[in-house]
């Protein structure tokens, strides 16, 4: 295994990203609150560059106590990206698709240390 130096974690502001080339792959690391993630970029359903989507709350339905609709509302833990080619929908901590959880993106290992961030191929 090689380790691949991404930058300073103090760079990364909570929600943001950084697309990198290590050993070869395209991978998009993410930061969220003071954890990150990373995943190869490329999109599950056509490999369309995932990394590179819109970053978004996810979209919950709000229910009543019948199943009734009551609007939709954006999460407030809950954060996807967004595949620009096709709109496909990961959520950036588990990076499952938000319709089939068997769709997913492939994960890169990351690990922080010295306040730096690494990641791990």
């Amino acid at each position: 295994m090689a380790e691949v130096l991404v930058g300073k974690a103090s760079e990364f502001k909570s929600r943001d990203r950084k697309v990198v080339v290590a050993l070869g792959r395209e991978v998009g690391v993410f930061r969220l609150g003071t954890k990150f993630y990373a995943w190869e970029n490329r999109c599950a359903h056509a490999g369309g560059p995932v990394c590179q989507g819109r970053i978004m709350s996810r979209v919950e339905e709000i229910m009543d106590a019948d199943k009734r609709s009551l609007g939709q509302r954006f999460s407030r833990t809950r954060v996807n990206i967004v595949c620009p080619w096709h709109g496909y929908e990961y959520d950036i901590r588990t990076g499952c698709h938000q319709g089939n959880p068997e769709v997913r993106l492939k994960p890169v290992k990351v690990r922080q240390e010295g306040g730096l961030v690494y990641l791990v191929l």
